[in-house]
């Protein structure tokens, strides 16, 4: 048997301390030619998280905790990041969605609410928009694809910088351009930041998760979602949309709430990651959104 390199050990080590913090357990699946690897737990209505660019299902980590006392709550690591593996399958928007079928299909025994952010928000809409019969509802927090990426310059140039050389500094530099406040966020976070650094700056380095994510955001978080895709979605949808995110400015969350008729609730004091840099706050705004009655209008032009 191969033994494991130090780094392999450390990696893992940062993993199996995340886990440790959360009340889910993991398992892993087969869908679509894509070994998937599914943090579930709770009970009550089914509610599906899809990550961003590069990230993980830890990116969640935040407010899992909280709603598993109210949900069935499953998070997995989109295709080619965290431990999910690309066996079988090419990444593009069509193959992503037919993933995400096939992992609603395997974990919800009713139609979830399908919750993404980043490049999870342009998957879920591109979903919805698709087969929006197997949803209850949707909500796109920060999410890709609802106009056009023109990040500040400042966010563009800390990116590139993280994503040519992946150092514990650049990411720290690169974390200030996606967070209100950086610091606040590794005071929260307490003894579980060390880990969930460890872990992303890990994945960021590994050549298959490099590879995965550029594909996907070339093929699937990029490019600008159709207006017509969007006008499909038939089921209510919830915009929620931190006021100081520089890589997807809020007037495209606010063209999209007028174009669609979508609510949008702005997080204040928030980034591209209201989720992770006001967990409570965002718990509040999420939980409104789930209990505001179905009107019948989900969507459509206004």
């Amino acid at each position: 048997m191969k033994s494991m390199s130090i780094q392999d050990q450390q990696t893992t080590d940062a993993r199996e301390r995340l886990l440790t913090e959360l009340p889910v357990t993991e398992r892993r699946l087969q869908l679509a030619g894509v070994s998937t690897a599914v943090l579930e737990g709770g009970d009550g209505p089914p509610i599906v998280l899809l990550h961003g660019p590069g990230e993980s299902a830890f990116w969640w980590m935040r407010v899992i905790p909280e709603l598993v006392t109210t949900h069935r709550v499953i998070v997995p690591d989109l295709p080619g990041h965290g431990t999910s593996e690309v066996t079988n399958s090419t990444l593009d928007a069509d193959s992503v969605v037919t993933w995400l079928g096939e992992l609603v299909e395997q974990t919800c025994p009713t139609p979830p609410t399908l919750i993404g952010h980043l490049l999870g928000g342009a998957i879920a809409a591109r979903f919805a928009s698709d087969r929006g019969d197997r949803l209850q509802r949707l909500v796109l927090v920060d999410a890709l694809g609802l106009g056009r990426f023109r990040p500040s310059a400042r966010f563009a140039f800390g990116l590139l910088r993280f994503l040519v050389r992946p150092t514990d500094r650049a990411y720290h530099r690169f974390l200030g351009q996606c967070l209100f406040d950086r610091d606040g966020l590794i005071e929260g976070m307490g003894d579980t930041w060390e880990p969930f650094l460890a872990y992303h700056l890990d994945r960021s380095r590994t050549p298959s998760v490099k590879t995965a994510m550029r594909t996907l955001m070339k093929e699937v978080g990029m490019p600008m979602i159709p207006s017509e895709t969007l006008e499909r979605i038939p089921v209510p949808t919830t915009l929620i949309w931190g006021r100081d995110d520089r890589a997807i400015r809020l007037g495209v969350a606010e063209d999209a709430s007028a174009r669609y008729g979508w609510p949008l609730n702005v997080i204040d004091d928030a980034g591209d990651d209201p989720k992770l840099e006001r967990p409570d706050v965002f718990l509040r705004t999420l939980y409104t959104a789930l209990e505001t009655p179905d009107d019948g209008e989900h969507g459509g032009q206004r």
